[in-house]
């Protein structure tokens, strides 16, 4: 545990769930795990004991929310999950926070499997249904032409990222054909008992279109998917789709709205463990994004720097591919909120974009 984890309340402990099992945080909230196969090797699941009226027939059993890649190894874990987690109870709706594979991949299986509706915001429907056709900025030529844009030059790399056209479409096959809309501020009902059913969304920009995080405020907990993480910093991107975009401004701005919310609530993440101290972590990230501002703006006054330029300076360690596309993505992120903001130009100097302090 590092030391800005030690200032936060990890009131289950330590303990996970093992693949295929569920750990109960409270009564009927269940806190499932499915590997991934990445340098972040998990993503955290969550199961909601429900009721729902469907057209006059009042059903029990539970919500999904996120559901893992699409691989043999996340539906097995999900059957074991089934048949041991549930009660005997049905799956009676899938809930996705936001478009990327670690939430969205298996919600096609989830929702034909149960008969299920899929939740999710409308933005983050429809970017994932451009991403399977491979129109969202998840690899290809595009995005290695825009890499090398921002100062990735090492060839290796480029033509990796060229030929990763169907990265996306390999961990998210296929969408749901049909979906309901979550809205920022809208209320879903979840529940089946004495305890609070309302859960509100709570929009949140900037690590993906319109990510959808939800809070039930009679129980105070809080499922944050990726904007809030205990341990690491939220991936913020500008990818190859749109070029000048400014997402990590949304994103501070999105946490900062956050603030609203308890600063006791128990905050279930997408990644790490279950915590409290809401605030505390807000700070934290605004804290450590101020000073990645400031040593940005300390190599930029020196010289003219390319995103691919500040890559130790930001990250201090080495980088594989999959994380460096993710790593450029933030640094060019930093270099836009600043160069947005004023406090830095930028340059096209022979096809690679550097930018300098004013």
């Amino acid at each position: 545990m590092n030391e800005l984890e030690r200032e936060l309340d990890y009131a289950h402990g330590e303990a996970v769930p093992e693949l295929g099992r569920s750990i109960e945080l409270l009564p009927g909230i269940r806190w499932v795990r499915m590997t991934l196969p990445f340098a972040l090797n998990h993503v955290n699941l969550w199961l909601l004991r429900d009721r729902i009226d469907d057209d006059g027939r009042v059903r029990e059993g539970w919500t999904v929310v996120d559901c893992g890649i699409a691989s043999a190894t996340t539906r097995a874990a999900w059957e074991k999950v089934f048949a041991n987690e549930l009660g005997g109870l049905p799956v009676l709706r899938v809930v996705v926070t936001h478009m990327h594979p670690d939430h969205i991949g298996l919600a096609h299986w989830l929702t034909e499997r149960w008969n299920a509706r899929l939740w999710i915001s409308a933005t983050d429907y429809n970017t994932a249904l451009l991403a399977c056709r491979g129109l969202a900025g998840f690899g290809g030529a595009e995005s290695a032409a825009f890499m090398a844009s921002h100062g990735l030059s090492d060839p290796a790399a480029l033509e990796q990222i060229a030929a990763r056209s169907d990265y996306y479409v390999k961990l998210v096959p296929q969408v749901p054909a049909t979906f309901r809309r979550l809205v920022d501020g809208g209320v879903v009902r979840i529940g089946n008992g004495p305890e609070g059913t309302e859960w509100t969304c709570f929009a949140g920009y900037g690590h993906a279109p319109e990510h959808m995080a939800l809070f039930n405020r009679a129980r105070n907990v809080l499922i944050s998917g990726d904007m809030v993480l205990p341990r690491i910093s939220t991936n913020v991107s500008v990818i190859d789709v749109e070029p000048e975009g400014n997402p990590l401004a949304l994103y501070l701005g999105s946490i900062e709205k956050m603030r609203a919310l308890p600063a006791d609530a128990l905050v279930l993440p997408s990644h790490g463990l279950p915590f409290k101290g809401l605030h505390t972590r807000i700070d934290q990230l605004q804290r450590h994004h101020a000073e990645r501002f400031a040593d940005v703006l300390d190599a930029c006054a020196r010289a003219p720097q390319s995103a691919a330029d500040l890559l130790m300076l930001l990250f201090k360690r080495p980088l594989d591919l999959h994380q460096t596309t993710f790593a450029m993505g933030e640094s060019i992120a930093h270099l836009h909120a600043l160069w947005l903001d004023g406090r830095l130009e930028r340059r096209l100097e022979s096809g690679v974009y550097r930018f300098a302090r004013r």
